[in-house]
C-alpha cells in the first residue's frame, strides 16, 4: 500500500473520529522507526502529545508542508500550543478538557476545509505566531504568505450574559465576508466571577 494512501486513512480516522479511535497499526507501522528522531523537538512543556504527533512527522521549518494533509497536521500542532499560550497558568487548568474536546476538533474542520480549497497553493499557507494578551480576542490567523492577507481569523471573546456568569466564546472569522460574521466553534463556562486576562 503506498505511503500516501496509509497517511490518508489514517489522516481520515483521526478526523472522523475524533482521535478517539486508534488507526489500525498496519498503517502507520512502516513509519515507526522514521519517526522516532522527530518527536523531541515538538514536544512542548505541559502540552501532551496530540493524536497527529503519534502518527506524523511534523513539517519542520526548512520542509512546511506539501499537501493538505501535512498543512492540517502543522494547523492543529499550532492551533493546541497557541490556544494553550493564551489560556495562561490560570485559565488552563479549568477549561483546558472542554476545549479539546469541544472546540479542537471544530477547528480542525474549518482547517481542512481551507486546505481543501486551497490544496493547489497549500505552499503558500501561513500561521501567525503570538496570541493577544490581556483582553485581546485573537488567538491565531491562517494568512496566505505571498499576498500577506489573512484568510481565517480564530478568536475567542468573553461573554457576561445577565444573571449567567461568564463565558468563553470561541469563534472564527473569513475573509469572504471581510471578517464580518462570527461563526461559532463553541462556548466554555467560566464561572460567575470575572476571568483572569489572557495569558496571566
Amino acid at each position: 500500500m503506498p505511503k500516501w494512501f496509509r497517511r490518508t486513512l489514517i489522516v481520515l480516522i483521526t478526523v472522523f473520529t475524533f482521535g478517539l479511535v486508534t488507526p489500525p497499526e498496519y498503517l502507520y507501522v512502516d513509519d515507526a522507526k522514521a519517526d522516532k528522531h522527530h518527536k523531541s523537538g515538538y514536544i512542548k512543556e505541559n502540552i501532551p502529545i496530540s493524536t497527529y504527533e503519534q502518527y506524523y512527522e511534523l513539517p519542520t521549518e526548512e520542509s512546511k508542508y506539501e499537501n493538505a494533509e501535512s498543512f492540517v497536521v502543522f494547523a492543529m500542532e499550532e492551533a493546541e500550543k497557541q490556544s494553550v499560550e493564551k489560556f495562561g497558568t490560570k485559565i488552563k487548568p479549568v477549561i483546558e478538557d472542554e476545549f479539546r474536546e469541544i472546540v479542537l476538533p471544530e477547528m480542525e474542520k474549518v482547517l481542512a476545509s481551507l486546505a481543501e480549497e486551497r490544496e493547489e497553493s497549500i505552499h503558500n499557507l501561513e500561521i501567525s505566531e503570538h496570541p493577544a494578551a490581556g483582553y485581546g480576542e485573537k488567538i491565531f490567523h491562517v494568512y496566505d504568505r505571498e499576498s500577506g492577507q489573512d484568510l481565517i481569523r480564530f478568536h475567542v471573546r468573553r461573554e457576561n450574559p445577565p444573571k449567567a456568569g461568564y463565558w468563553f466564546n470561541f469563534h472564527y472569522h473569513k475573509a469572504d465576508d471581510n471578517f464580518q460574521k462570527h461563526y461559532d466553534l463553541g462556548k466554555i463556562y467560566w464561572n460567575r466571577n470575572m476571568p483572569p486576562k489572557w495569558m496571566s
